[in-house]
């Protein structure tokens, strides 16, 4: 219960229209309410990420690809996790609504003061949605520290990751 998911694919359930999406962990298991009550903390939270209660009715098919992101943020959300962990948060996304739901990311982090953990390769969102950063590089902690001092690490391989090279210490499969 102390932990939301905002997964990289959005991993919405095709079948369920987008309120019980939502709640779904509001409507199953220890944390169980009344289908009324999670289905107005499904509409609360999807006008938390920007999205009209119409859109609860609404099925993950008939929605963009930034409405299903702010759809599986708002189920990240939903059960007031203390933790939130974000895989990809912008994948698929044109960078306007990456920009978009970076900001909201941010926001919501901030006015929940929740733990967030992001994974992501996209340095516009690591910029964005940051405090501390860590470099995972063959599964071992490469570099951590604030963001901050990300750009003016000597590291070589931050400074070849955050820069995109092809040439420095890891090894591009060609």
């Amino acid at each position: 219960a102390r932990f939301g998911m905002l997964f990289q694919g959005g991993a919405l359930f095709d079948s369920l229209p987008v309120w019980q999406n939502v709640a779904f962990r509001l409507l199953r298991g220890s944390l169980k309410r009344p289908k009324a009550e999670a289905r107005a903390i499904a509409i609360e939270k999807l006008r938390r990420v920007g999205l009209k209660p119409e859109v609860a009715d609404l099925f993950p098919a008939e929605l963009s690809g930034g409405m299903q992101k702010r759809v599986g943020l708002a189920r990240a959300i939903a059960a007031d996790p203390a933790i939130i962990f974000f895989d990809e948060p912008t994948t698929g996304l044109d960078p306007i609504m990456a920009g978009v739901i970076n900001e909201l990311i941010r926001e919501i982090v901030t006015e929940m003061g929740v733990t967030a953990m992001t994974i992501t390769h996209d340095m516009s969102s690591v910029r964005a949605i940051a405090d501390r950063v860590a470099m995972l590089h063959d599964g071992v902690i490469q570099w951590t520290g604030p963001i901050t001092e990300m750009d003016t690490t000597p590291d070589p391989y931050v400074q070849q990751f955050i820069h995109g090279r092809a040439e420095g210490p890891i090894a591009a499969i060609r």
